[in-house]
């Protein structure tokens, strides 16, 4: 039989066991749960989406660049604008007394170029400034005066100008190409060579002479027109020459010219073409005394 002891100590032993399995059984029962419970805390169900007639937009607020931003800040200066320039070329003319026209060219584009300017059979050339810029006094042929300008790139315009008073003016034009050394010249009422009433370019009288072109260009076309207001308080006649200087640029060569004379608002042309002398002749004049008509000029 089994000792008081040994039997004590076997009731202990199973009692600690009892307990134990008990202990753990409750422990892993607790934690079966906790982490249950920790699942569905940590997924839950999601809610279904709603339908498309539960929804409703509400408290739009509309919103834009501040006005601020469109303006200069304070102390701030504005953009300059940017300038371009044009590469047109324009004319004007302009009626001036005397039956002349204020001619204006600009041509920006192109600075220093030869210009040629045409006008009722009448040419000449010349040269635009460094801006592009020309302008003359021009005696009129035309009472509607046309004035074509062209450059030597092949710009071009045209004027136009309505001139009054034409009719009371005599006009008479020599021109040439080239460095042929001619002049107009015009004795008033009887006048010798060199006294008061000897008119050319260099000396006006009754009328004037005006000299139209660049002689310092290659080949020049120059004209030098001769105006007399029939209004003048003299009468009697005007003797009119075309001369020629004998230089070393047309010695020993032929040498050509046109005039143009306008008489009682009738515009005529007469050519004319001539031998000069040898070089020997250097400084010596070849008159002309018949390339265009004298005036006859009566007092009303």
């Amino acid at each position: 039989m089994l000792s008081k002891q040994v039997m004590l100590t076997s009731a202990l032993t199973l009692a600690c066991a009892l307990g134990i399995g008990f202990f753990m059984q409750s422990s892993g029962t607790g934690l079966a749960v906790s982490m249950a419970g920790r699942t569905a805390a940590a997924d839950p169900e999601l809610p279904g989406e709603p339908d498309a007639a539960q929804l409703r937009i509400e408290k739009i607020t509309l919103t834009s660049v501040p006005a601020a931003a469109n303006e200069l800040e304070a102390g701030s200066q504005p953009a300059e604008p940017l300038h371009t320039v044009s590469c047109q070329m324009t004319a004007a003319a302009e009626a001036a007394p005397i039956a002349m026209v204020r001619l204006s060219v600009e041509a920006a584009c192109r600075p220093n170029e030869r210009l040629t300017v045409h006008h009722s059979g009448m040419t000449f050339t010349a040269s635009l400034d460094q801006s592009g810029r020309f302008s003359a006094q021009v005696p009129a042929l035309a009472g509607t005066a046309v004035f074509i300008a062209e450059t030597a790139s092949g710009s071009g315009a045209v004027a136009v100008a309505e001139v009054d008073g034409l009719d009371a003016i005599e006009r008479i034009v020599l021109q040439w190409t080239g460095n042929s050394g001619f002049e107009i010249h015009a004795r008033e009422f009887g006048a010798a060579y060199g006294s008061a009433g000897h008119v050319w370019r260099g000396a006006a009288g009754a009328g004037q002479v005006v000299r139209l072109g660049d002689d310092s260009q290659l080949a020049p076309r120059i004209a030098e027109i001769y105006s007399l207001p029939r209004t003048t308080s003299e009468s009697g006649t005007v003797s009119l020459t075309a001369e020629a200087e004998v230089t070393e640029y047309n010695c020993g060569r032929d040498i050509s010219a046109q005039a143009l004379q306008l008489l009682g608002g009738q515009l005529t042309s007469r050519d004319l073409v001539m031998a000069m002398p040898d070089c020997d002749a250097k400084g010596s004049f070849l008159v002309l005394n018949n390339l265009v008509e004298d005036l006859k000029i009566a007092t009303n």
